[in-house]
């Protein structure tokens, strides 16, 4: 699944900047994940703000565009774009949406906009909304390297991932402020079970 970032969150639209599309590769159905998943950490990889707010090329996105009579597939992006982070990295922030191909039925979201909003997803190209600071609940799926720890702080990874670190390292994002893990219950599965952490970032 590609939601890395589980429902209880606080932040401030103020602390949300919406200027950057993803450049790493999307994912290509909302069931995955990858650097295209939500609340993956990343940092800035095209900043130049004198390029021209949208770019225009072709993209296998669109579909085949070998037919006879075919106009140019002009496929319309954000050439300012952002990167899953690495170890060592001071991340922008983190995603708080995906960046996805096509719904779990494996339809492209290009052509149904309320079922992309209904899974909080852009389509590639499109400018990812990134939180820079506030509370957050990340699935296990976020996490990497040292395990996180109440208390405790965390650093950038790779994948665009977390792993813990002393609270008064140089190199910490923010605070672990609670920890635990869902399990399933009966016979309905927890497609988000097994171990969570709430972070504040910033």
């Amino acid at each position: 699944m590609a939601l890395r970032l589980l429902p209880f969150r606080q932040y401030d639209e103020q602390d949300v900047v919406n200027l950057f599309a993803l450049g790493d590769t999307p994912l290509d159905s909302t069931t995955g994940d990858g650097n295209g998943s939500n609340g993956v950490f990343v940092k800035v990889s095209e900043g130049n703000f004198n390029l021209d707010p949208v770019s225009y090329g072709t993209n296998d996105y669109l579909g085949n565009e070998a037919y006879p009579h075919v106009g140019a597939g002009m496929y319309p992006s954000n050439p300012l774009t952002v990167a899953a982070s690495i170890s060592g990295d001071v991340p922008l922030g983190l995603t708080l949406n995906q960046t996805a191909k096509a719904d779990e039925n494996g339809e492209k979201l290009l052509y149904n906009t309320t079922k992309k909003e209904e899974l909080q997803a852009v389509l590639p190209g499109q400018t990812v909304p990134i939180a820079t600071k506030g509370i957050f609940t990340l699935s296990a799926a976020a996490t990497g390297g040292n395990p996180l720890t109440l208390g405790g702080g965390f650093e950038a990874q790779a994948g665009g991932k977390i792993g813990g670190c002393a609270a008064n390292d140089s190199l910490s994002l923010g605070t672990v402020i609670g920890t635990g893990s869902r399990t399933s219950q009966g016979s309905i599965a927890d497609q988000f079970e097994g171990f969570y952490a709430i972070i504040k970032l910033g």
